[in-house]
């Protein structure tokens, strides 16, 4: 069984995750709806306007990223996704809602811990150019040196993008947490790298297909939380997030070795419009 070569770390803040990347947190609540009914008329107002201060994304001492959504479904009323270099940063957050008046009428629901990163699977230009040539390629041929410079300037922008991300500008987005398998004859784990390598890549390529669609995020959870991973997709309409799973599921890596937890369905909102939308505050 090949094993990824051991990271070498700089010295960095205690906190601040050492590869470069930040700290990403996925929080889902429900409104208390008994709870709502017993509150004061000024504490719900009150409330109100401490969460929309809370969890403006421009606000000086917010997060760097900060996501607010409708939850489709009753697992959650609303959702949070927060990304810094600094975890406490984020968590703040989430108690700045609890310690609001209206904490007493918020219960959350789920929350995901992970970290932004580059994938190991993620070619670098040496192997993007060998990877090519597998493909029927001939190195050095006009077609093949276009496509590798290609990649390689666009590479720097792809990485900066896994590790520090923007969010995209579509507001319909999932959420799920997946495994790899570690089951006997099916342990992605003991699959020697250049199966893993040929497999991740079958499964981009289906990815590729939803260009301008649909974008992702992957942020990696082993050790942080209970499971390996967390995939965010955004998509430009809710029926490309059916579409897209559906399509990769075909692709080995998920069809044989993808465990897959609960999927959370959302709309991006501003968090006014949010609390409208969940009736806080409006007398019904």
């Amino acid at each position: 069984m090949s094993r990824p070569p051991q990271a070498e770390y700089p010295p960095v803040d205690p906190l601040h995750p050492a590869a470069g990347g930040w700290h990403c947190s996925h929080l889902f609540y429900s409104f208390e709806r008994a709870a709502l009914a017993c509150m004061p008329a000024e504490q719900v107002a009150n409330g109100r306007e401490t969460l929309i201060g809370a969890l403006d994304p421009d606000r000086a001492d917010a997060p760097t990223r900060l996501q607010v959504t409708v939850t489709s479904g009753h697992k959650a009323d609303f959702g949070l996704m927060m990304m810094d270099p600094d975890p406490l940063k984020i968590d703040a957050v989430h108690q700045q809602l609890m310690a609001s008046p209206l904490g007493p009428a918020l219960r959350p629901t789920y929350s995901f811990v992970s970290m932004t990163e580059i994938s190991e699977y993620v070619p670098s230009v040496e192997q993007y150019g060998d990877r090519l040539v597998a493909e029927g390629e001939t190195r050095d041929s006009p077609s093949w040196t276009a496509k590798v410079k290609a990649y390689e300037g666009r590479l720097g922008a792809m990485n900066r993008q896994r590790l520090t991300p923007e969010f995209p500008p579509y507001r319909a987005t999932c959420f799920y947490p997946m495994n790899k398998k570690r089951k006997t004859g099916e342990n992605w784990f003991t699959l020697p790298k250049s199966e893993r390598n040929r497999l991740m890549s079958e499964h981009a390529r289906s990815g590729m297909a939803f260009a301008g669609k649909v974008s992702q995020l992957i942020s990696v959870s082993v050790g942080l939380d209970d499971w390996e991973w967390g995939v965010t997709l955004w998509a430009a309409n809710p029926e490309y997030l059916k579409d897209i799973v559906y399509q990769m599921r075909f692709d080995e890596a998920s069809a044989r070795y993808g465990e897959f937890g609960t999927f959370i369905t959302g709309y991006v909102t501003p968090c006014s419009a949010m609390l409208d939308h969940c009736k806080v505050g409006m007398g019904s």
